[in-house]
C-alpha cells in the first residue's frame, strides 16, 4: 500500500486562524484539529478564511493534525 492510499479524506469547516497558515478545522464528526495549508495552497495564493468549507487529508498515524488541501 502506498502512501497516498493511508490517508483519509474529511470535510470541514475553518474555525479559528492561527499563525503560520495554520488552522483550527472542526470536521463533519465535530472533531476539532490542528490543519495547515498544502504546498500547491501556498504557491497559488489561496486565501482561507474563517467559515470557509474545506477538505482535510488526515495521515493515519495521527487523528489530531491534518493538511488543507482544498478549499470548498
Amino acid at each position: 500500500m502506498s502512501e497516498k492510499d493511508k490517508k483519509l479524506k474529511k470535510e470541514g469547516v475553518v474555525v479559528e486562524a492561527l499563525p503560520d497558515t495554520t488552522f483550527k478545522v472542526r470536521l463533519s464528526d465535530n472533531r476539532e484539529i490542528l490543519a495547515y495549508l498544502s504546498g500547491k495552497m501556498r504557491l497559488n495564493y489561496i486565501k482561507v478564511m474563517l467559515g470557509d468549507k474545506v477538505t482535510v487529508e488526515l495521515n493515519s498515524d495521527s487523528d489530531d493534525r491534518g493538511r488543507i488541501i482544498f478549499r470548498n
